[in-house]
């Protein structure tokens, strides 16, 4: 089974980032044929600095690779790298009705928040759908609020195997339901756009500061919380183990919970669960040279699958002559 999903360079990767995708990614190494890209063409639509996204891209491999991921057990490289998703892009914009993306939610949300409309923007789900399609990916890691995205894709491999005939593989959306979307320090969904985030190599005093900014509720210590509605619970949960969350619920439900201690608590499980990744991290960003090697590789590896999916395409539209 081939599994892919990518992953932008806009900023600090976060732990939405982590439970929604990367970690995900990293435990199939072993049983699938994983394809593991960083999407810095989509990261265009928002970070027009050069030097950022540069240094953002070699940030978010050094992440990966920290984190565990075997580039020898996968193929891990830059979506840019590869410049079939660019024409493929292209074929099936033809056909994807205007409706399709006019009718995704993400555009009007992120246009609503401050991010200059154009028509890269718009048009993000077609880049998107070529690069699942390029590589005929089965089934895709998504969160919560890519899964329209994901569905469009979906729409647009079936409008062009109508078309053309069989062509694409018709991926299929792989979905955490505990981890579909991490809460971010307000509540709302983690994103770097909400500015709610924490990045997960952040540690020390930058650490806690962010830890004990997680928005709770008023209610006194003694008096009964309801976990459900508490973002720091829901935080809690993602770290810690079955049988402690199990002490932390009753103590929501009957009284005694105390989100300060819990907060400190929730910053030493952060300390155990990436710490040791951090110094490898370190490691791997004192040479980038090493850093773009692993990725050229992954690259020239992503271009062989590529090619074979643009050259069918090509022929079935009439690009070869």
């Amino acid at each position: 089974m081939k599994i892919l999903s990518g992953i932008q360079p806009s900023g600090q990767l976060h732990i939405g980032n982590y439970f929604g995708m990367m970690q995900t990614m990293i435990s199939n190494m072993e049983s699938s044929e994983l394809y593991v890209f960083i999407v810095d063409l989509h990261a265009l639509t928002s970070v027009h600095d050069r030097d950022k996204l540069a240094a953002g891209t070699l940030e978010a491999a050094a992440d990966f690779l920290a984190l565990g991921l075997d580039p020898d057990k996968c193929i891990f490289w830059v979506q840019s790298d590869v410049p079939e998703v660019c024409e493929l892009t292209w074929a099936l914009s033809i056909l994807t009705p205007m409706g399709l993306l006019e009718r995704c939610h993400s555009y009007k949300d992120k246009v609503a928040k401050g991010l200059a409309a154009s028509h890269g923007l718009f048009s993000y789900p077609v880049l998107m759908a070529a690069d699942i399609l390029l590589y005929q990916a089965d089934r895709v890691p998504v969160g919560k609020d890519q899964k329209q995205h994901l569905e469009v894709a979906r729409d647009i491999a079936m409008k062009f195997n109508n078309q053309y005939g069989d062509t694409f593989v018709i991926p299929e959306p792989a979905i955490s339901e505990t981890t579909a979307t991490v809460p971010g320090l307000d509540g709302q969904k983690m994103s770097k756009s909400y500015g709610n985030t924490i990045p997960i190599f952040s540690e020390g005093k930058q650490l806690k500061k962010r830890v004990m900014a997680i928005e709770t509720d008023a209610t006194p210590v003694d008096d009964p919380k309801n976990p459900d509605n508490c973002n720091l619970y829901q935080m809690m949960n993602l770290f810690a183990t079955r049988e402690r969350m199990a002490e932390i619920n009753g103590l929501y439900v009957n009284g005694g919970a105390a989100y300060g201690y819990l907060k400190l608590e929730l910053l030493d499980l952060l300390n155990d669960k990436f710490g040791a990744a951090r110094q490898k991290k370190k490691e791997y960003l004192a040479d980038p040279e090493m850093l773009r090697q692993i990725l050229k590789k992954g690259g020239d590896k992503a271009r062989e699958k590529a090619t074979v999916t643009l050259d069918l395409v090509r022929e079935r539209i009439g690009l070869k002559y």
